[in-house]
């Protein structure tokens, strides 16, 4: 009897912890995941594209050798972007990428350069929170990346957007992302159709916006649903 009861008491705390998570997550999936929508390439999405880059002063950013920040609070970061080189800091850990030819990075933990396994180990993890985390930083930047594809979306608003498939490159090609913009074509949000999110269609802010010493307009903030991420002191010099 002691055991039966001890059972019924674990199953009870289990629907308890997890009714509760599949309800809301079944919420946000009926409310905000959604097909992606097709649109036309062409003209109309290049001019579209041309205008968003104008907005942002693309040829700042071009001309912006170096760039600093802070990934959540977890991940830091200091890009020599002529140079193609950034040197990536968490926990006990620091990776020096070099991005034109990962053979030269070098790797180390607690200042000790390191080989072997946990080389290969810790250099795939800077590629990948790099790739991650650069991305929310000059996304709007990578309109023209090797294989990109620019799509016209019209908005049931009437509103014009651009949509970016990533069809090769990064940790996770074939990727996709709405761009919504405002009179200017300065980015204000985007809708996020990618393999590592469970949801298709998230929207994510654009709107917290610094311009860096360099000249380039970057974002230090994005609101995603409920949650917060943050860019920490963000930095831009030539």
């Amino acid at each position: 009897m002691k055991y039966k009861k001890i059972l019924k008491i674990t199953a009870g705390i289990i629907v308890f912890i997890t009714l509760p998570s599949l309800l809301f997550f079944g919420y946000l999936y009926f409310k905000y995941d959604e097909e992606l929508p097709h649109g036309n390439q062409g003209v109309e999405a290049e001019i579209l594209a041309v205008k968003m880059l104008d907005a942002l002063n693309y040829e700042a950013y071009k001309k912006t050798n170096y760039i600093e920040w802070t990934f959540k609070n977890r991940h830091h970061y200091k890009w020599e972007k002529d140079k193609n080189i950034c040197a990536v800091y968490w926990k006990d850990y620091k990776v020096i990428l070099h991005l034109n030819d990962l053979n030269q990075s070098k790797v180390y933990v607690h200042s000790f350069i390191v080989k072997g396994e946990i080389e290969k180990e810790l250099l795939k993890k800077a590629v990948d929170y790099f790739n991650n985390d650069s991305f929310w930083l000059v996304a709007p930047y990578k309109l023209y990346d090797k294989g990109t594809e620019r799509r016209l979306i019209k908005l049931e608003s009437g509103d014009e957007a651009l949509l970016v498939t990533y069809t090769s490159g990064g940790s996770t090609p074939g990727d996709s992302f709405l761009w919504k913009l405002d009179d200017k074509g300065k980015p204000m949000s985007f809708k996020m159709w990618a393999s590592s999110l469970p949801l298709k269609g998230i929207e994510a802010s654009w709107n917290d916006w610094i311009t860096t010493k360099s000249g380039a307009q970057l974002p230090s903030f994005h609101k995603i649903l409920f949650l917060g991420l943050e860019m920490g002191e963000v930095k831009g010099t030539k």
